[in-house]
């Protein structure tokens, strides 16, 4: 039975977090800067509205630091603590170029890195809140980040240029990017049901397994995408499930330990589902039938007639042909990683394990434990949550 989480919040619900321990808090935050924690019986434990009533986007916990919290708001990162919500413990301000839509820490509280508009991801030492990295590639708002867990220096960022990249942060610049309109090409448009309005892969929410190696990317073309890294950090293979009829906003891997692979998906369609994962081709190689002409295999066809036109270009300033091939460089190593895949993955056709109709557009999803209980906490447009148990499956 669904659970209505109410009186926290006067305007729309736009992020959730949850703080790990059998008796964690939640956070919400909401348009016009306000902040609510919760407890595990959704009682509101405070309230407090930041200062410049600018939207609250995101909310993270440390997990090194459970007294700590992170919320961002326009280009500022507000430190709070759950139990006192009196205003900001500190604040960094310009930890964003410009507004920040996403918010990620690694697994030792240690670092915070911080999606914006600009397309940049900013990795900030904590708890000094210095800015020690600066990663720009996204060619367009970056609308989400997730570092790697057991790797606390690799981080994945997805953006609304249809990449989704992996960085090593000792360089800035990524070890590989993934285009999702080029596997959409790739699919052909065969896919595409008579009168299906088409919507191109926009990225806009990514999530990392508990292993470190598999990757989800929720998309405006209502896929999830799939990804698995290999050694060295390669990517291996990709894949997708046609999740939702109209874009995919969250996907999130639930954190059970006797089910690693689960994943909770939510929409514009106002679906939330479950997936299990764990037989799907991406995650379980060993299931994968090989045959015919890969994606990857396309791809490097491709990649070959680029690289004609940039032996072709020869005769440019030294500056400029550096730039370029510095450019060319990373996307032949993309390039690369992709036409190393054992095979392009098409859908997965078993269907989630569990469907709710929610009924409103999904703005956040956040997987928690309550109570000793397996639940998913949606917020919407509206003002408050719902919380739907997953323990029954």
């Amino acid at each position: 039975m669904a659970r209505q989480w109410s009186e926290g919040h006067f305007t729309s619900i736009l992020c959730v977090g949850a703080s790990a321990g059998p008796g964690g808090l939640l956070a919400s935050g909401s348009e016009g800067g306000e902040v609510t924690v919760w407890s595990q019986e959704g009682t509101i434990i405070g309230r407090v509205a930041l200062p410049g009533e600018e939207d609250s986007t995101s909310v993270v916990f440390s997990p090194a630091a459970p007294g700590q919290l992170y919320v961002s708001h326009g280009d500022t990162v507000s430190v709070l603590d759950p139990r006192n919500l009196r205003g900001p413990v500190e604040e960094f301000q310009g930890a964003g170029e410009e507004e920040i839509n996403a918010l990620a820490l690694n697994e030792t509280g240690s670092a915070l890195a911080v999606a914006d508009d600009s397309g940049a991801v900013r990795v900030l030492e904590l708890p000094a809140g210095k800015v020690c990295r600066t990663l720009r590639r996204h060619t367009n708002i970056c609308s989400s980040v997730a570092f790697r867990p057991h790797r606390p220096n690799n981080l994945v960022s997805a953006g609304l240029d249809m990449q989704v990249m992996l960085w090593g942060l000792q360089k800035t610049r990524p070890i590989w990017m993934l285009n999702l309109q080029d596997l959409a090409e790739d699919e052909g448009d065969q896919q595409q049901r008579p009168g299906q309005l088409f919507n191109p892969p926009l990225a806009h929410c990514v999530s990392v397994a508990s292993c470190g190696n598999i990757l989800a990317c929720a998309a405006e073309d209502g896929r999830v995408h799939l990804m698995r890294i290999g050694s060295g950090s390669k990517l291996e293979q990709q894949g997708a499930v046609k999740a939702h009829s109209q874009g995919a906003s969250q996907a999130h891997f639930v954190s059970l330990p006797s089910h690693p692979y689960w994943l909770v998906t939510g929409g514009n369609d106002g679906q939330v589902a479950l997936w299990d994962l764990s037989k799907h081709p991406v995650v379980a190689p060993e299931g994968n039938a090989k045959s015919g002409v890969t994606a990857g295999q396309r791809r490097k066809g491709k990649n070959k007639t680029k690289k004609k036109e940039q032996s072709q270009d020869k005769a440019k300033t030294a500056p400029k042909a550096e730039a370029e091939k510095e450019e060319a460089e990373v996307e032949d190593e993309a390039a690369a990683a992709a036409a190393a895949a054992a095979e392009d993955v098409t859908e997965e056709r078993s269907g989630p394990k569990l469907s709710i109709s929610h009924g409103d557009k999904v703005n956040w999803l956040c997987p928690a434990v309550l109570k000793g209980e397996q639940c998913v906490v949606v917020a919407d447009q509206s003002c408050s949550l719902t919380v739907y148990p997953l323990s029954h499956l």
